[in-house]
């Protein structure tokens, strides 16, 4: 069984966070910068928040806060879904799609190791089952493709 150990290895292990102290305008040009839609929300390697694109338009900009002067701490998303290495990619897809959260967390022994967004999921599927399909292609065609 896939797990969400595979994607990460594939992808990498990078994840991006800024402090709760940090400005909103700080936190979207991280965002910005390496081209991310959500970042984690730590302090003294514990997971506080997340802070999202979606944050940002909902709790921001229509309440007219500006994002030179509001603290990240102040406007994350604090219940924040978590997941391990070990848990299979159907369950992390469920999770995503039952919470409605595009990116979640990866977590063993309550120590931040990654994120995985729902595009890094859809990612990985599709590059199995091409996988997949070139075996069967190759057994059906005895190799001769």
């Amino acid at each position: 069984m896939v797990k969400v150990r595979d994607i990460l290895n594939k992808k990498g292990f990078d994840f991006y966070s800024v402090l709760p102290e940090n400005t909103v305008f700080e936190a979207l040009q991280k965002m910005a910068e390496k081209d991310i839609g959500a970042v984690m929300v730590i302090e003294n390697d514990r997971l506080l928040g997340m802070f999202t694109e979606r944050d940002y338009a909902r709790k921001i900009i229509l309440k007219g806060y500006t994002s030179k002067e509001t603290k990240v701490g102040d406007f994350m998303t604090k219940a924040v879904y978590n997941i391990s290495s070990d848990t299979s990619i159907n369950d992390c897809m469920a999770i995503m799609t039952n919470k409605r959260i595009r990116h979640i967390p990866v977590c063993d022994k309550d120590k931040v190791i990654g994120i995985i967004s729902i595009g890094d999921v859809v990612n990985f599927i599709i590059q199995q089952q091409d996988s997949t399909i070139k075996d069967l292609e190759n057994y059906i065609y005895g190799g001769k493709m």
